[in-house]
């Protein structure tokens, strides 16, 4: 099976058996300010494992993008992506274990056809201290399973200090009991970390054996749970059958959960039985088109084509949901992938602009199954080009620069990096990688000082930038609350207009005009710009309320309130709200104010809602300009 068509048959598979298929949710969590970005299958779901009503029901399944910019030093063998794509389904309250664990079994060896007697698993061993017994319910559900394929599957215990990790597997061994570090879930660790409060549970995961030879530097045996590369898991089944009370136990749930996650990428490896995942449907067409255009191979040049494809695949994710590269944030990282891909393509001798060339094949393999990607492939590919465009000018100008202020026997330092990176653009990243590329010794105090010129650099910027009110706003003034109203009603023309993928960039009201940066990839067409301009215009003529209401910060993304890109919220917001709750027309924004009453003050002296100027303001972001006249 392709790893497209495990995915679909996934699906379906669970649909099949009263699960609702919901979709995916942005790599940016709009409800979680505590992290940049959705990191695992299971972070949008917290809410519902934690006790809320999803309103699809009690059984789901999805395939969640994810991205974990953490394991980016990983990349380059096997096995370790950032951006990959999580299978999971969920029971809230409804079937447990002995529905979950045969359906996994029949997915895996029925659907996708791998082979059950390169399948091992692992159980929880028991905590008895806090009176949390041994899995065995689990084990001999898996053994039964096993014996039905006609395999006798042996159990052992490992732990820390157990036996197993001194000795070799025993034969016919193939469930494994170990303890919380391993095998146990709740959102902070083991039994101990458990937070008070939390539902939590002993999970059961699921690894293939690829039968290639350990490497003793991870110890002398080889177990399931080894970092060798010979057991890779495939997936976990987390029972959530216990939350943690006050005085440190733990108490039974009344209505235990399934909380579900396979890695489809390492399951499409296991399928064609090969260890390495950049050989799977969703990445070796990428490899193949950097052969192409390299003229290298890929078995000389594993690294090099393993960090381009992945990092190129998490950089058109991040697009398709809004990402633009920049200096801060979620779009800093951004960046540094796509550097990081193209710097990596100049050791293929890649010199020239490829990233038009390569992100399309990325693109068409997912265009079918994520309905979004295809939606904007041509501004992904705008947004990815214009980067690789203008970091080929810094990369080649802070190159030199690098050599000469590192010629001889020279120390990068702190000051070094700074100087490269304020007057080159040179990212302190790629400092240190060419430091290390160049065989350049490092000041092991280099960051200390770079920090410390930076935090000057941004005191002296500080000090010299005119205060503004929030929201953007110059002032207070009539005319200037007029406007800054009028954007919340262009925001939502816009994303009528142009999709949902619009997203505030920032805003600036003065009394002359608004002006509004969104995430965009392409000119608007005039057509465009009269049916915004049409819609608002419309709406001021209706005079909607302007009405708003405190309400905590997670209700108002559940209830699908827009805020702008990148804002970071407390523990409540104002939501202002302006149309009919009921139609097409409800303009539903994070802001904290001031508005006029109605919208129809916007039309005072028989003024007209007027789009004077639609720009670029950088890669992936347009610009208004917007006046009442």
């Amino acid at each position: 099976m392709t790893t497209n068509e495990i995915r679909t048959a996934y699906l379906k598979f669970f649909a099949d058996r009263g699960h609702a298929v919901i979709p995916r949710a942005n790599l940016v969590p709009r409800e979680d300010a505590t992290t940049l970005f959705t990191g695992s299958g299971m972070q949008p779901m917290i809410p519902y494992l934690l006790g809320e009503t999803h309103p699809d029901g009690v059984r789901l399944v999805d395939s969640q993008v994810c991205f974990r910019a953490d394991d980016i030093d990983e990349v380059g063998d096997n096995r370790h992506t950032t951006a990959f794509e999580m299978l999971g389904n969920w029971s809230l309250g409804d079937y447990f274990k002995s529905e979950q664990v045969p359906w996994m079994f029949e997915f895996l060896t029925e659907i996708v056809g791998l082979d059950p007697k390169k399948l091992y698993i692992t159980c929880f061993i028991g905590a008895p201290e806090y009176d949390i017994p041994k899995d065995t319910e689990a084990a001999k559900i898996w053994q039964g399973l096993f014996k039905q394929k006609g395999i006798d599957a042996g159990v052992a215990e490992i732990g820390p200090e157990a036996d197993g990790y001194r000795r070799g597997m025993k034969s016919g061994e193939r469930i494994f009991y170990y303890d919380g570090s391993k095998n146990w879930w709740s959102r902070n660790g083991r039994p101990e970390t458990t937070p008070i409060g939390d539902p939590c549970g002993p999970d059961s995961e699921m690894f293939y054996d690829f039968g290639t030879k350990h490497d003793p530097k991870w110890g002398a045996h080889c177990h399931p749970n080894c970092d060798c590369g010979r057991f890779v898991e495939l997936g976990n089944n987390v029972f959530m059958a216990y939350k943690k009370v006050a005085d440190g136990k733990f108490e039974p749930l009344k209505a235990p959960n399934i909380d579900h996650g396979s890695g489809l990428e390492r399951i499409a490896a296991a399928a064609i039985n090969d260890p390495d995942v950049f050989k799977i449907s969703l990445h070796y067409p990428v490899i193949q088109k950097l052969e192409a255009l390299s003229g290298r191979s890929y078995s000389d040049n594993q690294v090099a084509m393993r960090i381009i494809t992945d990092h190129l695949k998490a950089a058109v994710f991040l697009a398709v949901d809004g990402v633009v590269p920049s200096n801060t944030d979620q779009g800093y990282v951004m960046r540094r992938f796509l550097r990081r891909a193209i710097r990596q393509a100049l050791a293929l001798d890649l010199r020239e602009d490829f990233l038009e060339l390569v992100v399309p094949v990325i693109t068409e393999i997912y265009r079918d199954d994520f309905p979004e990607v295809a939606a904007r492939e041509q501004s992904i590919i705008h947004t990815l080009v214009q980067e690789e465009k203008q970091f080929r000018k810094t990369l080649e100008r802070g190159v030199k620069e690098f050599v000469k202020m590192t010629i001889g026997d020279s120390t990068l330092t702190g000051e070094i990096i700074f100087t490269l990176f304020d007057t080159y653009g040179f990212p302190s990243e790629l400092s240190l990688e060419e430091a290390r590329d160049k065989q350049v010794k490092v000041d092991p105090d280099w960051k200390k000082d770079f920090d410390k010129l930076l935090k000057e650099q941004k005191e002296r910027s500080r000090t010299a930038t005119v205060g503004q009110f929030k929201g953007g706003l110059a002032d207070h003034s009539d005319i200037s609350v007029k406007y800054h109203t009028a954007t919340h009603l262009m925001y939502k023309a816009l994303r009528l207009v142009l999709g949902d993928h619009v997203i505030q960039r920032g805003s600036n009201i003065t009394p002359e005009r608004l002006r509004f940066d969104f995430s965009h990839g392409e000119k608007m067409t005039p057509e465009q710009i009269a049916e915004v301009e049409k819609i608002v215009n419309e709406n001021i003529a209706k005079d909607w309320p302007m009405g708003f209401r405190e309400i905590p910060t997670e209700q108002a993304f559940k209830e699908g309130a827009l805020g702008a890109f990148g804002d970071k919220y407390g523990d409540s917001v104002k939501v202002y709200t302006a149309g009919d709750p009921k139609g097409e027309w409800y303009s539903k924004e994070i802001c904290g104010g001031p508005h006029v009453e109605h919208t129809g003050a916007l039309a005072e002296h028989d003024k007209k809602f007027k789009i004077k100027k639609e720009e670029s303001s950088s890669a992936g972001i347009r610009r208004i300009k917007a006046v009442l006249q």
